[in-house]
């Protein structure tokens, strides 16, 4: 109760409307108890249920955020993090064929994906991509395993993962552990031929009742 004054200065300030000559306080038994009461209605009327729910959780405090404390002043500011890209490999069925007729033969096609939530690649069940959006499908080589490979990605995003050093360079000149990887763009097509390749699961885990592992459009994807 220390800071009652400030709360009725502020109050009066707001113009809030509340009867501060008898205001609840919310550790006192009455009130504790009309709550309780409360609860206990809304249980008898069958109001109640069990659920799940995301809440902001601040790891210093030990506890969830309200509202107001997550839009107090420099409670947001811009931090680097931790982000990966995923290869998602995809299948060479009739709608991905195309990606297949411009490479070497049995090589694969992956399709790129960033993300700075990686604990849910387990759970993936799709890819979305935006139907207007250009795409590029890349010749170059894996920078960990230093394997050939051929990958999908946005056009307008090849400058975020590739040298432009690299572009058109001698592949068969290209050493294990080289900084800097030759890539070419084999072709590109927009996000509306490559809605429903399939790829294959990224992790063996929870198998979906319905259909699942495909690249699906969405209006969102920018």
């Amino acid at each position: 109760m220390r800071f009652t004054d400030q709360w009725q200065e502020m109050t009066d300030k707001m113009g809030y409307w509340v009867d501060m000559e008898k205001p609840y306080v919310t550790y006192e038994n009455n009130y504790i108890e009309s709550v309780w009461n409360l609860l206990k209605v809304l249980y008898d009327k069958g109001l109640l249920y069990k659920g799940y729910t995301i809440q902001p959780y601040s790891p210093a405090a030990g506890t969830g955020l309200s509202s107001h404390e997550l839009n107090m002043p420099g409670t947001y500011k811009d931090v680097k993090d931790t982000s990966l890209t995923a290869q998602f490999k995809v299948i060479k069925n009739h709608k991905s064929d195309f990606l297949f007729k411009s490479i070497v033969e049995n090589e694969a096609v992956y399709i790129l994906a960033w993300t700075t939530t990686p604990w849910t690649l387990p759970s993936n069940s799709a890819l979305t991509i935006g139907k207007n959006i250009e795409y590029a499908l890349v010749k170059t080589f894996n920078p960990y395993t230093y394997l050939p490979v051929n990958v999908v990605l946005a056009k307008d995003l090849i400058s975020k993962y590739f040298n432009d050093n690299g572009k058109e360079a001698d592949f068969s000149a290209y050493k294990s552990g080289d900084k800097i990887i030759p890539w070419t763009i084999i072709s590109t097509a927009k996000g509306s031929e490559l809605e429903g390749i399939e790829y294959e699961q990224l992790m063996p885990y929870v198998q979906p009742e319905s259909a699942a592992f495909r690249v699906i459009i969405g209006d969102f994807v920018t």
